[in-house]
């Protein structure tokens, strides 16, 4: 690995400043955040996923598409709404493919939390104890100064006052300086302890902050890879989504090479066919051409056409009532 690593790189000059270690939980923050997005992301990719292929089944199961059709394209029509059906249950599996890789996301994201979580409260504890320690010893610092000031001017007051004042007041300042040495020593002593133990406590942050940038570093180098085989997979499995989808496609198209189109018209003929003898013509028939001199039937009875004049009967008058010629029955009144 390249030497662009955290415990190299994330330090300042400021005893008291976080603001290396805030730069990579903010880092490892955002990382986290980008995991939940893309969790989001694949939950409603689910939701269209599922709404898809439910609304496929739904229009391949409930929606008319050639039911009257026969033979070969009828069958062809029902593979076809079969492997529709199918797709439809494909994308709602897909669906369901989406939804636990989002859920194994959820699982990573939480478990870099909780372990990331262990190392945050060591940290924090640690800053809190070496900021209070470095605010004593600053403090310790300060009053031993303030110590060293009030034992040098003791000194000085005794020196100026040796041949000016009397032996009492001599005295006097005898013990205020013996007394301000002897402060002098407690401060220095809480100062030099003060200062060993910040010693201490640094070197412990010190160490504790190396350790805290190889595990955060390894997390997230473990994170990228997560995410990364994650998008890779989502990938993989639109693409194989599409591969079985085209193999359900490629049989509709093999059950459409299966339709033959002569076949279905002999098919529909011999199912639906009714004669082979169409009607015969209509012929003209001229009114006048017939005979001028027939009497016109008036009003024909129904169903019966217009036929020639009767033909005259052979017997006379004196003939019984009712005289049969050529099948024709006369009738005398």
């Amino acid at each position: 690995m390249k030497e662009t690593l955290f415990k190299k790189n994330f330090w300042s000059t400021d005893l008291t400043s976080t603001a290396g270690y805030d730069i990579i939980i903010q880092h490892l923050n955002d990382g986290r955040k980008n995991c939940k997005e893309y969790e989001d992301f694949l939950k409603e990719r689910a939701i269209i996923e599922e709404k898809y292929g439910k609304e496929l089944i739904n229009l391949s199961r409930k929606k008319p598409c050639g039911q009257t059709e026969l033979n070969t394209l009828k069958k062809a029509l029902e593979v076809f709404k079969q492997r529709i059906d199918s797709v439809g249950q494909s994308h709602i599996q897909l669906a369901q493919s989406f939804r636990e890789e989002a859920r194994k996301m959820e699982d990573f994201r939480e478990k870099q939390k909780l372990h990331r979580k262990k190392i945050e409260l060591i940290m924090e504890a640690i800053h809190k104890n070496r900021n209070l320690q470095y605010k004593k010893t600053v403090e310790s610092k300060r009053l031993y100064e303030q110590r060293c000031r009030d034992k040098d001017e003791a000194e000085q007051a005794v020196h100026r006052s040796a041949n000016l004042v009397t032996q009492k007041q001599q005295e006097k300042l005898f013990m205020k300086l013996a007394q301000a040495k002897s402060t002098l020593e407690d401060s220095d002593r809480a100062y030099q302890q003060n200062v060993n133990m910040l010693e201490k406590i640094r070197e412990e942050w010190e160490n504790e902050h190396i350790k805290a940038c190889e595990f955060f570093e390894t997390q997230e180098c473990e994170r990228i890879s997560y995410f990364r085989n994650a998008l890779w997979v989502h990938v993989n499995q639109l693409s194989q989504e599409c591969v079985q989808s085209d193999e359900k496609y490629e049989e509709i198209r093999r059950s459409l090479e299966m339709c033959n189109i002569d076949k279905d018209i002999e098919f529909f003929v011999n199912y639906r066919k009714m004669g082979n003898m169409p009607p015969a013509p209509v012929v003209y028939e001229n009114y006048y051409n017939t005979s001028r001199n027939a009497t016109p039937v008036r009003n024909p009875p129904p169903g019966i056409g217009r036929r020639g004049p009767l033909p005259i009967p052979t017997s006379g008058p004196s003939d019984p009532d009712y005289a049969t010629v050529d099948g024709y029955s006369l009738v005398h009144h």
